[in-house]
């Protein structure tokens, strides 16, 4: 299962090629922000919905905080989609 997680840009790494430092769950991983860009763009301190290594759309603090509480009650699911995001790496 695929799911597009909650994360919280800590941090632009590479403004050059739209990457973002972002925390999910206490992971922290880069992530792509390039498609945000047409929409403002990412900054630290912004919420985001993650999908395969790709910040797809900002959110607002609620509707992250829920959404996490929500994937949480998934239990395996969730916590599979947390250990593929920790066995991932963009450069």
């Amino acid at each position: 299962m695929c799911l597009a997680i909650p994360g919280q840009v800590v941090a632009i790494v590479d403004e050059q090629n739209r990457l973002a430092r972002v925390d999910v769950a206490g992971v922290r991983r880069n992530v792509s922000v390039g498609l945000l860009d047409a929409d403002g763009g990412a900054t630290p301190g912004d919420w985001v919905l993650i999908h395969v290594g790709f910040a797809i759309s900002r959110i607002d603090e609620e509707e992250a905080r829920a959404t996490l509480g929500l994937l949480e009650q998934m239990g395996t699911e969730y916590e599979q989609e947390l250990a593929e995001l920790k066995g991932s790496v963009i450069e």
